[in-house]
């Protein structure tokens, strides 16, 4: 079992529009409306079109904020973003496919700049609503892509880059910081001088391969960047990674403190799996040569963590580094309370070779829905010299047409007569990427019913090495990866609904997959406000695309879905065109499910801006949805964008001081 991070996987719903007589724009529930197909976007290359420049925006104020390029080397081109540009304009004409490359380009480029001292964010539409809560929006993700020699990582392998948005409350003044965590793969891939931060990757994570670094012998793969999602948890503030222990921040300034080994506490002996004497022997062999020669920790702690509202827990889960090449995998969950005072701990050997990325919880079962891979041979052997990256040692398994879902028993004693070891076999073949909510109930027959709403896309478009369209030798991203010709988008990321049927007198059960409402567009990022976690609930909200621009239909999203699932009702939120959207998180409000705002970063590349935007929840799919949209002000301007990552909820804490603007 290897675990996989995704901070962004393509998505895509449909948000109709239509002019009313005073020509202003009006968004429409689509679950009252046509699907309207639109031009499939291919890019037949790897690197820029042939004879196009990136496009500019509209208007400069200066001279010297025009597009540069400054060659690396032959191959390899550096963009230096424009340091000048009107935020109020955006290129909304410019919709060919040398536009989009470029936009494309652009939502991935690297954030050099830190912002230490927090800055205050100005309103460019609506306020900051007065009853919105006071305390911190947290958003993790990669940051950094491009060294200073020639090499090119994957957008997974990027350094954690850490933003906070500190709400005052009362006075609506917002505050913005953001710092790189400062982990030993950091410290390690830069050095500081006169002339400011250099960088230079000497390890190439999991997902990447070097151009201007070592390839052979550099066997340290597994560098913890701590890109992946941020938690605030009793008094501590973590940043995760797929596969390491979390790096401990520093609330106010976002230093980092440095290492905070969650899971130190001895391991207790898995309960026994079937008996495979080889598949001992070759652990044992492995361990040490993971640990000891590619510097893998015993254990790796997955990064999608679960809170226990009702018991008031955090519940995080680990594998084993030697599930990465075995036909087996060890989950071991883990039960906090707010003093990170260890309270229940299981672990469980599942006879499977699983990639897990994100997992579900209810009140008695954790739930791991396998995906399934096995061992490449040939790419292990291109993975080892350096020219492959060590992820194509790993291959999607499509052999078996169905899904397996293990239900794990969470308390020792209260397991069901049902074996756990046995998975319930859904009749289709998904590849679950992110898990939006899980819960527990009885159906009219009296059996237990587990619902689980999720995102899930096919094997057949899954891809370990093209994930993004990552091409380390040209060092651009190619869209077409994400945006697939005509017929190819079903195959794309969906919402779809899990449900488990338990006859527990019997001991069987059943399993079926349904997409979560009708509409045939793909969906990512499944959200619900948190207060409902773990319950029955009613609303889901997403990242998705209108699906207008023709040449990225699908990806990046420049949309926000909310479900009705009892309805099937889906409305959506669009932001302008050359725009695009981050995850959305909900902000509670009120008692009822939907009182709440939605907050997500909005990235409009044209013009090298970043947005904070605040929407009402109930109003979603109506004109009014917009609460606040909020700017950095000019001398803090962000001029690059820092790509996608997990993010809190809010989460109450002192506004750090910031100077009067």
């Amino acid at each position: 079992m290897f675990i996989w991070y995704c901070p962004a996987t393509v998505v895509g719903i449909h948000d109709s529009r239509k002019k009313d007589s005073a020509g202003q724009s009006k968004t429409e529930s689509m679950a009252t409306i046509s699907s309207t197909s639109t031009a499939s976007g291919l890019f037949p290359f790897s690197t820029a079109p042939s004879g196009k420049a990136a496009p500019q925006p509209r208007r400069l104020l200066s001279l010297s904020s025009t597009l540069r390029r400054r060659v690396v080397s032959p191959s390899t081109t550096t963009i230096t973003a424009p340091t000048d540009i009107d935020a109020t304009t955006d290129d909304d004409d410019d919709d060919d496919a040398a536009a989009a490359f470029w936009d494309y380009q652009f939502l991935f480029a690297s954030q050099r700049g830190e912002t230490a001292t927090p800055a205050a964010l100005r309103a460019v539409e609506g306020v900051v609503p007065a009853d919105f809560p006071a305390g911190t929006y947290y958003l993790a993700g990669p940051g950094l892509f491009s060294d200073d020699h020639g090499s090119t990582v994957h957008p997974l392998d990027g350094h954690g880059y850490l933003r906070a948005f500190s709400f005052d409350g009362a006075s609506g003044l917002v505050a913005y910081s953001a710092r790189y965590v400062e982990t030993e793969a950091r410290r390690e891939e830069t050095v500081e001088s006169g002339a400011g931060r250099r960088w230079r990757f000497t390890h190439r994570g999991p997902f990447s391969v070097l151009r201007g670094g070592k390839k052979i012998g550099n066997v340290k793969v597994m560098k913890n960047v701590a890109n992946t999602s941020v938690l605030r948890w009793g008094s501590r503030l973590l940043c995760l990674w797929e596969g390491g222990a979390p790096y401990e921040i520093e609330q106010g300034t976002l230093d980092t403190l440095g290492l905070f080994d969650m899971i130190e506490a001895p391991v207790t002996d898995p309960i026994p799996g079937p008996p495979d004497l080889l598949l001992n022997i070759a652990t044992r062999f492995l361990k040490p040569i993971l640990h000891g020669v590619f510097q893998m920790p015993p254990k790796r702690l997955l990064s999608h963590y679960k809170i226990d509202a009702r018991r008031n827990r955090l519940i995080v889960v680990s594998c084993n580094a030697e599930d990465m090449l075995l036909p087996r995998s060890n989950f071991t969950f883990y039960e906090f309370d707010t003093n990170f005072k260890l309270l229940n701990e299981r672990e469980f050997c599942i006879p499977e070779h699983f990639m897990i990325h994100d997992w579900a919880l209810t009140d008695t079962h954790y739930l791991i829905f396998g995906n399934r891979i096995k061992l490449d041979v040939p790419g292990s052997l291109l993975a080892v010299t350096g020219f492959s990256p060590m992820i194509s040692a790993l291959a999607v398994d499509s052999r078996r047409p169905t899904s397996p879902v293990y239900l794990l028993p969470r308390f020792s004693g209260e397991e069901s007569e049902r074996d756990w070891r046995v998975p319930i076999e859904a009749p289709s073949q998904h590849w679950l990427i992110h898990a939006g909510n899980a819960f527990e109930q009885r159906n009219d027959a009296g059996n237990l019913e587990i619902k689980m709403y999720a995102s899930a896309c096919s094997y057949h478009w899954f891809n370990f090495q093209k994930m993004f369209g990552y091409d380390w030798e040209s060092g651009r991203l190619d869209p077409a990866f994400m945006n697939p010709g005509e017929g190819r988008e079903k195959l794309l990321p969906h919402l779809v609904q899990v449900t488990v049927e338990l006859n527990e007198e019997r001991g069987s059960g059943e399993c079926s997959i349904e997409p979560l409402h009708e509409r045939d567009r793909p969906a990512d990022f499944p959200a619900i406000n948190p207060e409902f976690s773990g319950t029955r609930n009613k609303y889901i909200y997403a990242s998705t695309c209108s699906g207008s621009r023709r040449s990225l239909p699908h990806f990046p999203f420049d949309s926000v879905a909310k479900i009705d699932v009892e309805e099937g009702a889906v409305a959506t939120w669009s932001t302008r065109r050359r725009r695009f959207v981050g995850e959305p998180v909900f902000v509670p409000r009120g008692s009822e499910e939907d009182d709440g705002y939605v907050l997500l970063v909005e990235y409009a590349v044209s013009i090298q801006r970043c947005y904070l935007v605040i929407l009402d929840a109930k109003l979603i799919g109506k004109p009014e949805a917009l609460v606040a949209r909020l700017e950095l002000n000019e001398k803090v301007k962000i001029v690059r964008t820092t790509g996608y990552g997990r993010c809190t909820e809010m989460e109450t804490i002192s506004l750090p001081s910031i100077l009067d603007d």
